[in-house]
């Protein structure tokens, strides 16, 4: 197996542009309360972004960007069956997201070659000095948004909900690290700055196409040096993203 060389950390504050809503799942309702909860800790009541929701959006549109993109996430008999002009994007994907333990029986060599997951994401807590502020000023964390169907015919409001939202403006701690291989060069650290470009582009959590989960990452660190510049500069969809 390679040897582990370092291990690369990128940081940034996620600023929400437009409400965003991650849900907590709820498991009853409660007479006069908010339909759509956000997940929240369950200790200090804050809400945060959860790793696995970053780590999900990104996978899914690197890997629309690849248009090898499937219901599933892709795995290594994919990347078998794909086309040589692909085959350097979703190894790249399949080298930072990983592969399923299914994949590892029929394709050992494929696994070795590629190695362990390269990246880790990191559950996103508010930033401390923005939710202070808020709380300081009596205000809340969430707001509750107001919704309904308007009956195309009649033009009369239906079904009426409330959906909680983590409010334009708030400020996230988003952190991520990649392990960085024997072998592996550049390009795994650009797929992933691509990646974050993409979430930018496109949204985070529910009701995307509603206006909601607009956010930028701003003021990026890589091992603590600031690389906003660099990151200004990256293309969400370079013209030899598949060959690189």
């Amino acid at each position: 197996m390679p040897k582990l060389n370092n291990i690369t950390s990128i940081e940034a504050t996620l600023e929400v542009v437009t409400g965003l809503r991650i849900g907590a799942g709820d498991s009853e309702m409660h007479i006069g309360g908010v339909d759509n909860t956000v997940i929240k800790h369950p200790l200090t009541g804050s809400p945060y972004i959860p790793g696995s929701s970053l780590k999900g959006k990104m996978r899914s549109l690197l890997e629309w960007r690849s248009s090898a993109v499937k219901e599933a996430p892709l795995g290594a008999k994919d990347f078998e069956r794909t086309a040589d002009a692909q085959k350097p994007e979703i190894k790249r994907i399949l080298q930072l997201f990983g592969i399923g333990g299914g994949d590892a029986k029929d394709t050992e060599d494929l696994v070795k070659e590629l190695g362990p997951t390269r990246l880790a994401f990191w559950d996103c807590p508010l930033e401390e000095v923005w939710e202070k502020e808020v709380r300081d000023n009596n205000q809340l964390l969430v707001e509750v948004k107001s919704e309904n169907l308007i009956n195309r015919i009649s033009g009369v409001a239906e079904h009426p909900r409330n959906t909680e939202r983590v409010p334009a403006g708030a400020k996230f701690v988003f952190r991520l690290s990649l392990k960085q291989l024997d072998g592996d060069g550049d390009d795994l650290l650009e797929t992933v700055l691509q990646g974050l470009k993409l979430i930018e582009h496109d949204s985070l959590g529910g009701s995307g196409s509603r206006g909601y989960g607009k956010v930028k990452f701003a003021g990026l660190r890589i091992n603590e040096k600031d690389e906003t510049e660099r990151f200004q500069k990256v293309e969400a969809f370079p013209a030899n993203a598949s060959a690189a």
